[in-house]
């Protein structure tokens, strides 16, 4: 009985403010906060894997034979022969290691910045 008189001013107040608009309904909506979080989610950490992967499925699949590449593991060789899953290189003069095709990291730049070094000497 203490707090009625405040209960019914408090009921008074809220009847006799405005109804919010289209935004403030949204603000307080907890599902907007939510789809906010998948949606970043999604452009900073999927998108942007997604696309690495795909570069990384054309560069497997437009290796040929010579090209000087880098394997996950760090060694860097030629291409001496191919096959759908392994690919044979050559890291030294008649050494040759077979790695699988997925475990090629990227093309080397290695050798193509020797040779235009030693071209400048």
């Amino acid at each position: 009985m203490l707090f009625e008189g405040t209960a019914w001013a408090d009921a008074a107040a809220h009847a006799a403010a405005p109804p919010g608009g289209i935004f403030d309904q949204l603000l307080t909506n907890p599902v907007v906060p939510l789809v906010l979080v998948i949606a970043v989610f999604y452009f900073v950490i999927l998108r942007p894997q997604t696309q690495r992967a795909n570069e990384h499925q054309k560069m497997i699949k437009g290796l040929k034979r010579n090209d000087e590449v880098v394997t996950t593991g760090g060694l860097i060789g030629r291409i001496h022969e191919l096959s759908d899953n392994l690919v044979t290189l050559e890291i030294a003069p008649n050494v040759r290691v077979r790695v699988e095709r997925n475990q090629i990291g990227s093309i080397s730049s290695y050798g193509k910045a020797q040779t235009k070094k030693e071209k400048s000497d």
